[in-house]
């Protein structure tokens, strides 16, 4: 058996302290110090920041000097001055920092709280439903006070009639086009129609073509000779200032000259049909456009007048058209519904009447205001 060993003890013989070679004045030259595996340190630094506390106020990080310390009561064997015991360092430092990592995790779970909170907040807003906002942005919103006392609207037979006070306040009349072929105009007014508003020409809604309406002289000649006043109108699909113009230069060779007892109306309508031109014409424009017929149309010495129903009006600035009558379009009502003025309503577009063979449009003038 070697010097220095004894049976049972093996290699681990020399750290018994009874076994421990004397000091020397050279002792060995120290080994190249290794770090401790990655498991072992990833160990030693969770347990820092998640587990350090009072209780474990003597815990040493793990090396390999652990496994050299003597027991209790035994002289200190010799150490290679790499493997001395750690000692704790600056163990108040540890305890702040952990301190300052627990605090920074509580701050960060109640700033998400107040995040979701917030998100919860705004998603219950933008829910609420329109009519509880409506009710709150205008309670004071002025009543619109219509200038006609419906209670005198009366109907009979398809037809209506205005009165105020007893005494009648409107006249039935009628719109054609060349659409309702040869009209005989002596039947049409012993049916009690007491004027017409004639179409003049159209603007095509695709291509954009000016056409005059092949009847609308003879309608002008043969209504005037059977009694009836007499109107007129013009279907645009202007997109510009210079096509209204165009449209009302149509319009007055068409009138050539003839005096009105009525306005001539600029009718601008949306069409059902996806490539229509003018369907999606800006507000402004549209404004201009029924600025520029009814000056044109004024400089050839006629009244003016604008023609729609009440989406058709509202895609126009009514108030550039101040003081421009409007004829008003709504079917299917007792009596007109639309909260703005009107001097005209066209309250049917299948009403039968003598000396017409197709259906035709229906008006209802209201004589104190036209």
């Amino acid at each position: 058996m070697p010097a220095g060993q004894r049976r049972g003890w093996g290699r681990h013989a020399r750290f018994h302290p009874s076994l421990a070679p004397p000091l020397t004045a050279h002792p060995p030259e120290p080994r190249p110090h290794r770090k401790p595996p990655i498991r072992h340190r990833f160990a030693t630094f969770w347990r820092a920041f998640i587990c350090y506390d009072t209780r474990m106020k003597d815990y040493k990080p793990h090396t390999h000097a652990r496994h050299t310390r003597p027991s209790s009561g035994a002289p200190s064997p010799h150490f290679r001055t790499t493997y001395q015991p750690a000692q704790p360092k600056n163990t108040l430092a540890y305890k702040q920092r952990a301190a300052k990592r627990r605090t920074s995790l509580v701050a960060l779970v109640l700033l998400a709280g107040i995040a979701i909170a917030a998100a919860i907040g705004v998603t219950s807003m933008l829910q609420c439903s329109p009519s509880q906002t409506t009710s709150v942005s205008v309670p004071n919103a002025p009543q619109y006070e219509s200038p006609y006392d419906w209670e005198g609207m009366a109907y009979e037979n398809g037809r209506f009639v205005y009165s105020e006070d007893g005494e009648i306040k409107s006249q039935l009349g009628i719109d054609i086009s060349e659409l309702q072929g040869n009209i005989d105009w002596p039947a049409v007014a012993n049916d009690g129609i007491a004027f017409a508003m004639v179409r003049l020409g159209n603007r095509g809604y695709t291509e954009g073509g000016l056409f005059a309406d092949a009847n609308a002289q003879f309608n002008l000649d043969e209504a005037q000779a059977a009694g009836l006043e007499r109107g007129a109108y013009f279907f645009s699909q202007a997109t510009t200032v210079d096509e209204a113009r165009e449209e009302a230069d149509v319009a007055l060779q068409q009138l050539n000259g003839r005096e009105l007892e009525l306005p001539v109306a600029f009718d601008h309508e949306s069409v059902a049909e996806a490539n229509a031109r003018a369907n999606n014409l800006d507000r402004e424009t549209l404004t201009q456009c029924a600025l520029a017929f009814c000056e044109r149309i004024k400089e050839g010495g006629y009244d003016v007048m604008i023609y729609g129903n009440r989406t058709d009006l509202l895609r126009y600035n009514l108030t550039e058209l101040e003081g421009i009558p409007i004829w008003l379009a709504e079917y299917d009502q007792p009596h007109p519904t639309a909260q703005m003025d009107f001097v005209m309503w066209q309250f049917s577009g299948s009403g039968s009447v003598a000396g017409i063979n197709t259906p035709v449009d229906m008006n209802l003038r209201f004589t104190d205001a036209l």
